[in-house]
């Protein structure tokens, strides 16, 4: 009974859960054993708008040809049932440091959706999937420094690991009380403008389409994250990782996906990270990392064995972002009352020395250089 109680006062207040161990979390990588991945549907992109405690995100990551850097974000969260939030977030960086990165967070009012929940729309704002499913647009006039105006069209098929794509947490699973779930377009090109006060950037190049539901407390779900995004000429490569609390037996969930235009490469969840070389980061103490490799293996559809790695020294973070200090109230008041929650993101994107995707399907040996945007994110012990 006092576990219950402590269970459902760390679901309302957001304090430290009870530690249930590793039986009470079914990763995506069990499905996975069986049906590595699967390509997504229409269906897939619906938001889903929970009615619980739960943080939503469709986020869309920009490399364009001029060498700029962006990402936009809708993300749609809901407190214990009792209120919902919604905000639309942009940011260019500055890759070499010359100038200011722009950063605009903006509270969105009146949000709604399409009938069939794929669009999401607010005042000034509208996401859009359109029929074909293969198109979005993201437009967005709610800040003068940052008005939106972006296409993307994906060149590969979409991609969910397992059938589902979805970790459950719980005691009894087959009526879990959380979920994590990650759909891709992980290669897109993309077209349009961020307008900042300096005028129009153009962001024609390449794009990366992420819906993710973290369907519980996101400081219950996951203690630390890694993602890596690789754009090259011929391939792409994604990676999204996660690492529960000790509440979850600290248990380490990776999603990865590799694709060229028309086709996946190899999908699932046998893929790894690993910071090879961290520095301390005096502010907090969290192990920011300076050299990363990350690492992919399956079988292609025709059942040759893929590996691959990427793997480099990450160079300059491009931003640090106290999470604390940045995300709204609303996200405060469920993280502030968790002991030693303590969140922070690093961003980077290693321009001195492009790093490259090493692949190797069969007996077919590829070595390509491209973009990579990587965050490394810790938020508890």
């Amino acid at each position: 009974m006092f576990k219950w109680a402590q269970q459902q006062l760390a679901n309302v207040a957001g304090t430290q859960e009870p530690i249930y161990g590793p039986s009470a979390i079914k990763s995506v990588a069990e499905e996975a054993k069986e049906t590595p991945y699967t390509e997504i549907t229409r269906d897939d992109l619906k938001w889903q708008a929970m009615e619980t405690t739960s943080v939503e995100t469709q986020t869309f990551y920009f490399m364009a040809e001029s060498g700029q850097l962006a990402f936009a974000q809708v993300l749609y969260s809901n407190v214990a049932g009792i209120r919902t939030t919604c905000q639309f977030n942009c940011k260019i960086f500055s890759l070499d440091g010359s100038k200011p990165r722009l950063w605009s967070t903006t509270p969105l009012s009146n949000h709604d959706f399409s009938e069939d929940m794929t669009g999401f729309y607010a005042d000034d704002l509208a996401v859009e999937l359109f029929e074909d499913g293969t198109t979005i647009t993201i437009k967005s006039m709610n800040d003068e420094n940052a008005i939106v105006n972006l296409t993307i069209k994906r060149t590969a098929p979409g991609f969910k690991a397992g059938k589902t794509g979805k970790t459950l947490f719980g005691t009894d699973l087959a009526n879990p009380w959380g979920a994590m779930r990650h759909v891709f377009w992980p290669r897109c090109v993309a077209e349009g403008t961020i307008t900042t006060k300096e005028g129009p950037v153009d962001f024609k190049g390449k794009a990366m389409f992420s819906h993710a539901l973290q369907g519980m407390k996101p400081h219950h779900a996951a203690a630390k994250w890694n993602f890596c995004d690789f754009q090259g000429p011929t391939y792409s490569a994604i990676l999204m990782q996660f690492t529960t609390p000790p509440s979850y037996g600290s248990t380490v969930v990776a999603v990865g996906v590799i694709a060229k235009d028309g086709e996946i490469i190899v999908g699932g969840c046998d893929s790894t990270v690993t910071h090879l070389q961290v520095k301390s980061d005096s502010d907090n103490d969290w192990p920011e990392p300076s050299i990363i490799k990350y690492t992919w293996a399956g079988t292609s559809k025709d059942g040759k064995p893929v590996q691959a790695a990427i793997e480099g020294a990450l160079e300059n973070k491009l931003d640090r972002i106290d999470v604390m200090a940045e995300v709204p109230g609303f996200v405060k008041t469920i993280v502030a009352s968790a002991a030693g929650t303590k969140p922070y993101i690093y961003q980077y994107s290693p321009q001195k020395t492009k790093m490259s995707l090493k692949l190797k399907i069969g007996d077919q040996e590829v070595v390509e250089e491209g973009v990579v945007f990587a965050e490394a994110t810790f938020i508890s012990q």
